[in-house]
């Protein structure tokens, strides 16, 4: 909302030195964002003045028309000789006053005048057009003042209003009073504590019979309805200046008398209003819902389907109009329009708001409709329309006209004199509730300490305490709110939480970036990551209402937005990559159910939690990784070296050793994986032995679609059930005995997992055993075909003696008899 600030002069007794800027700063305090001031004309200078024309001489030798005319500007030149100017605009005539920029003035947009020789002769000044002098949009020829507007020579910067401070307002949903010079004001003179002149105080004579026949279909559709008509209507007369001028500083073109009177009462009042030509209008006009495959053509000559949520305003040949929306093109006022009938409603803002969405029709009107209007302001804006018609187009206003009420009286609201005190933590005086409520026009009474208060019909946002609260509290200042650091609760961080970070740093020490994204998948990514039909991650949930059509599913698995990021990284010239995210996939239940629809007046129960959680999918917490390129690069320290799949189980074991838990890799077959490196990884929980995830190098088909570089490499791992894999830390004892070191190689069949190897030998080599380190793997002839040498470090300590030489032999060669045993392994000779 764009207010002109001698506009809203008008109705509010501003301090003489109250600037523009000091009001806007109020109101931003206050709860109204203003986006901008704009001070229109600030760069114009003059001397501009008032010229009458006094000859023109036609120049025709030229190709278009050029005109030379003797303008008196009176003793504004300093001579009191007529002014000779060229001009080439033919919609003015000898006689008429018109305005002139004289040498030396500066037009809107840096537009210097100067006295030029042009077209053969010398031109000393400009005659203005409005878009000239950025009155309004018009290149229709030059601006014609009405008689008596100004003597000739005097200055015509102020009484044209060519400077002019605007205020522009963002209106938020809960604020529509705030679309209209009449709510503006009305929160200026509460926060400056002056006078408020109200434009809606109209005097509405009682009807001298019945007006046009009108009705009310449904009363949920509207409640009230005014027709006020006028008759011998000029339509060639001109809209005056001043009106032209606050439309445009208001962001409204001007177009004809009768539309502009229109737009010119509903940003002075807020209320929306129509004008219908009244003869083409047959039989009763009826609010009601639109009829199924319903059509109307609107004013801007689109056909329009009808949906029968619409509300439409009707006559004898059908609808008219998109109520609160847009007016029918059948019935719009033309260039021979001598009867006027103005239409005030107030309809139901919900469903002006899904016409408005439906259509992608977003008026002027229909802002203020769906944000609420003043539902007794109808009667007053249709008599301030026509009486404005009369006033300037020459018509007359019936004393006969239609009014429809059927609005119901507004719920009081009862709520403690201190309440807004204890929702805002300051002590405000005794009276500061009553005082504010009473300045937004809310109907205050007292018993004791409690308030009934009835909200005024402009503000249909204030519906509990918390709203009343709201308007004492930015009144009285948001900024003389208290700053109070919050006490912490002393719990810190839950285990969850912890381990959540320690995987970020873990990740991030070893060289991965990382990455947010959407969560978001579809169909196409699915099927990039080459999923049987019959796979879990296949069945995800859709969206009702999906940002990107090809995208409208959420997500089943982290790896699709790892390889988007992946792609674009590459895609703009980096080589080497590693990226991480950690974030929930969604995976729909097999008994879904509809969550319910939990009141607002209270908490929810546990029964209502569980309900809700019951209608919720799974949603487990995971980690992914993707690599490519590099993971060690070349320099003067020596070779680098190209990451592989073992990178990704690297990455894996990260995650692993801040958690606190082992590993176990083997050899599986899992999309998106290479089936001949790709690894699952398991974890051992409570006796359980739990499948966390996977990791190893992609298959060529899904590098392929997702246009990655090749043999990239990825891991994800299921973050809950490493959690859940968990156990207490304790402090292992330190021995202050030393260690001794015993190397085993052991030759086993190509398929045993080096894992399983592992296992064996540590279970076999008793107590003293302190760790077990794999350390080489070979494969070639010296070992056979088919076999492979896998080679360990064994290191044993005592927490009370040094191990002797036969204890750590007598270990090493029970963990080599145990891997035997389990694995068929053998020492290599």
């Amino acid at each position: 909302m764009r207010v002109p600030l001698s506009w809203l002069r008008e109705y509010v007794d501003l301090p003489a030195g109250a600037t523009a800027r000091d009001l806007a700063s109020r109101l931003t305090l206050a709860g109204l964002e203003v986006e901008t001031v704009d001070s229109l004309g600030a760069d114009l200078t003059g001397p501009i003045v008032y010229g009458r024309v006094l000859e023109i001489e036609e120049l025709t030798e030229f190709k278009k028309p050029i005109r030379y005319c003797r303008v008196d500007v009176g003793a504004a030149n300093g001579t009191g000789e007529p002014q000779r100017i060229i001009c080439g605009a033919r919609n003015f005539s000898e006689g008429d006053l018109v305005v002139v920029s004289l040498p030396g003035a500066e037009l809107p947009g840096g537009f210097r005048i100067g006295a030029r020789k042009t077209y053969g002769r010398l031109s000393e000044g400009m005659i203005c057009s409005a878009t000239e002098l950025g009155l309004w949009e018009d290149h229709s020829g030059i601006v014609i003042l009405p008689e008596g507007f100004g003597e000739v020579g005097e200055d015509a910067i102020g009484p044209l209003g060519l400077r002019e401070d605007v205020i522009d307002i963002a209106v938020t949903p809960d604020r529509g009073y705030a679309l209209s010079i009449r709510g503006v004001a009305r929160e200026a003179a509460s926060l400056y504590g002056v006078a408020f002149h109200d434009p809606a105080a109209v005097d509405v004579p009682a009807s001298a019979g019945a007006g046009h026949p009108a009705a009310i279909a449904d009363d949920s559709l509207c409640d009230r309805l005014v027709l006020r008509a006028a008759t011998g209507f000029d339509p060639d007369a001109p809209t005056p200046l001043w009106m032209k001028r606050r439309l445009h500083q208001s962001g409204v073109r001007p177009v004809s008398l009768a539309v502009d009177v229109t737009n010119y009462v509903m940003l002075e009042l807020g209320q929306p209003l129509h004008a219908w030509d009244r003869d083409r209008l047959t039989g009763t006009v009826t609010v009601r819902a639109a009829e199924a495959g319903e059509k109307l053509e609107t004013l801007d000559h689109v056909q329009r389907s009808l949906d029968t949520d619409d509300i439409v305003i009707a006559d004898g040949a059908g609808a008219q109009a998109i109520a609160g929306v847009m007016g029918g093109l059948d019935t719009e006022i033309g260039a021979s329009s001598t009867a006027v009938l103005i239409e005030a409603a107030h309809f139901d803002a919900i469903r002006i708001a899904r016409a408005s969405r439906r259509h992608q029709l977003s008026s002027e009107a229909s802002r203020r409709f769906e944000r609420g209007v003043d539902s007794h302001l109808q009667l007053a804006a249709a008599t301030r329309a026509v009486g404005l018609l009369a006033e300037l187009g020459g018509a007359t206003a019936e004393d006969a006209y239609t009014h429809l009420d059927r609005v119901a009286p507004r719920t009081p609201v009862t709520v403690r004199a201190g309440h807004a005190a204890s929702v805002s933590g300051v002590d405000y005086p005794a009276g500061t509730t009553e005082k504010w409520l009473e300045a937004v026009g809310c109907d205050v009474s007292a018993d004791g300490d409690v308030l009934t208060v009835t909200p005024p019909p402009w503000r249909p946002d204030l519906t509990d305490p918390n709203d009343l609260a709201e308007e004492v509290i930015r009144f009285e200042g948001y900024e003389n709110i208290p700053s109070i650091r919050p006490r912490g609760s002393g719990r810190g961080l839950t285990a969850g939480q912890r381990l959540r970070r320690a995987v970020g740093r873990a990740l991030a020490d070893a060289g991965y970036n990382e990455v947010l994204s959407y969560p978001f998948t579809g169909q196409r990514d699915l099927d990039g990551l080459q999923l049987p039909a019959d796979d879990a991650r296949r069945k995800a949930l859709r969206l009702a209402n999906p940002l990107n059509d090809e995208e409208p599913l959420l997500r089943t698995t982290l790896l699709p937005g790892l390889f988007k990021a992946l792609a674009r990284n590459t895609g703009r010239g980096f080589t080497d990559v590693a990226l991480f995210e950690t974030g929930l996939v969604y995976r729909p239940r097999a008994q879904a159910t509809r969550a319910p629809l939990l009141p607002v007046d209270r908490g929810p129960g546990a029964e209502e939690l569980a309900l809700v959680d019951a209608a919720l999918p799974e949603q487990p917490r995971r980690v992914g990784a993707v690599i490519t390129g590099d993971a060690e690069r070349a320099g003067w320290w020596g070779a680098g070296r190209a990451a592989t799949w073992a990178d990704a189980v690297q990455a894996a074991r990260e995650v692993a050793r801040v958690a606190g838990v082992e590993l176990e890799a083997e050899a599986d077959v899992h999309a998106p994986w290479h089936p001949g490196r790709c690894a699952a990884l398991y974890v051992r929980a409570e006796g359980e032995r739990l499948l966390v995830g996977h990791a190893g190098e992609l298959h060529p088909r899904t590098v392929k679609a997702f246009g990655l570089p090749e043999r990239t490499a990825a891991m994800e791992l299921e973050l809950d059930r490493v959690e859940r894999a968990r156990t207490p830390v304790v402090a292992p004892e330190v021995s202050t005995y030393p260690v001794a070191v015993q190397d085993v190689a052991l030759v086993v069949d190509g398929d045993v997992p080096v894992g399983a190897l592992r296992e064996a030998l540590a279970a076999g080599a008793g107590g003293l055993l302190e760790s077990v380190r794999l350390f080489d793997v070979y494969t070639g002839e010296q070992v056979g075909e088919g076999r492979k040498s896998v080679a360990f470090t064994l290191r044993f300590r005592a927490a009370d003696r040094t191990v002797t030489a036969e204890e750590a032999g007598a270990a090493r060669d029970a963990a080599v008899a145990e891997a035997a045993a389990r694995t068929g392994a053998s020492l290599r000779a």
